[in-house]
C-alpha cells in the first residue's frame, strides 16, 4: 500500500473540496434551470438531487473542518516540539533517500 506524504494528502483534500464545491454549484444551477414545468418524475428527481446536494454540502463542511483541525494540530505540535519535528523530518528524509538509492 502506498503511503502519501502530508503534502499529497493536503493537495488531494483541497482538490476534493474544490470538486465538491463544483458539484454543489452545478447541482444548484441545474435545480434552478429545471424548476419550471416539471412532471411528477422530474419533481421526484429534483427532490433526490436536492437531498444529494445537502449531503454534499454537509460532507464538504465536515472535510473542511477536519482539514483545518488537522492543520492546527500539526502546527501546534511543530511549535511545541521544534527539535523533535526537525529530527523526525530529517530521519524520514534520510530513510527515503536510502530507499531511493537502493533502487
Amino acid at each position: 500500500m502506498d503511503k502519501k506524504s502530508a503534502e499529497e494528502v493536503e493537495a488531494s483534500t483541497e482538490k476534493l473540496l474544490r470538486d465538491l464545491k463544483a458539484v454543489v454549484h452545478d447541482g444548484e444551477e441545474l435545480l434552478r434551470a429545471g424548476a419550471r414545468d416539471l412532471s411528477e418524475r422530474g419533481r421526484a428527481a429534483r427532490e433526490r438531487l436536492s437531498a444529494a446536494l445537502e449531503v454534499a454540502r454537509d460532507t464538504q463542511r465536515e472535510l473542511q473542518s477536519r482539514a483545518l483541525s488537522s492543520a492546527r494540530a500539526t502546527d501546534h505540535y511543530v511549535r511545541e516540539h521544534p527539535y523533535e519535528s526537525l529530527g523526525i523530518a530529517f530521519g524520514v528524509g534520510l530513510l527515503v533517500g536510502a530507499l531511493m538509492r537502493r533502487k
